[in-house]
């Protein structure tokens, strides 16, 4: 075998496989004198190429009770990544009887991610309380982070990333924040093929997470038949037949098939 080819197969072990891509979500990170918090949201489109395979997936992944994880790339990257991490932070409870920590989930999706080098797609932005505040991360698929007060990742990112440049400030109340981000999310469904659908919203606050499944449904469907839709047999017109006889390819001989 070729070195070179060998090569590739090493780097790319999964070059075969269907892509399931999802397409962007976002979130901020908002303080009121009451309390601090997190809002993740995210559109539910997973396309397969130019075809929707997916109206209504869930980007937003769970991690531990009070840290959850919007995935954008393709979805069974994005998927195995988050479940595995949260599998770990799962057996790190166990073992020290203690709350996750934003930043523990953050070392080890952004070292898994780094090495791999880039060919595990998936962005993340990752979003959590813990006893030491509210904490807002992006991750990219090279391992790279960013610290911010808001963030968008996917194919809608830039959409939503108007919204938020013009429209967020400091001190947001936790409806204000929702409002934000629904917008953000809207700006990406109506401005990008590659999102769409519904909108999901995740609020963590210390002690409590809401998961607001469908919180928007922005696309309703226009027009469905009361009586839905049914064919009778013979709406279709036959335009032509052609029957093709079966024809004999080996002739069987019976006897004794040691006989010379």
């Amino acid at each position: 075998m070729d070195a070179r080819f060998s090569r590739l197969i090493l780097l790319f072990p999964n070059c075969g496989r269907q892509w399931k891509t999802v397409s962007r979500m976002l979130s901020l990170r908002w303080r009121i004198y009451t309390g601090d918090g997190v809002i993740l949201g995210a559109d539910t489109r997973a396309t397969e190429g130019p075809i929707v395979c997916d109206k209504n997936c869930e980007k937003i992944h769970y991690m531990a009770p009070n840290i959850y994880c919007c995935g954008a790339g393709t979805a069974a990257d994005t998927e195995a990544v988050t479940d595995m991490v949260s599998s770990q932070l799962q057996l790190h409870r166990y073992a020290t009887g203690r709350e996750s920590r934003v930043v523990t989930a953050l070392t080890l999706l952004k070292s898994h991610l780094f090495s791999y080098q880039g060919h595990v797609s998936a962005a993340l932005v990752l979003g959590g309380v813990d006893i030491t505040g509210p904490h807002l991360h992006t991750i990219y698929p090279h391992g790279s982070t960013d610290t911010l007060p808001f963030a968008t990742m996917g194919s809608g990112s830039l959409a939503a990333m108007a919204m938020f440049e013009s429209k967020y400030r400091e001190g947001l109340t936790r409806d204000e924040g929702i409002k934000l981000v629904c917008e953000a999310i809207c700006s990406g469904i109506f401005n990008d093929l590659g999102s769409g659908s519904n909108v999901d919203v995740c609020v963590i606050t210390k002690g409590r997470t809401e998961y607001l499944r469908n919180h928007q449904l922005p696309n309703p469907r226009t027009y469905v038949s009361s009586k839905g839709y049914s064919f009778a047999k013979g709406q279709t017109e036959v335009l032509s037949t052609k029957t093709t006889p079966l024809k004999e390819k080996a002739e069987v001989i019976e006897g004794d098939a040691m006989e010379e």
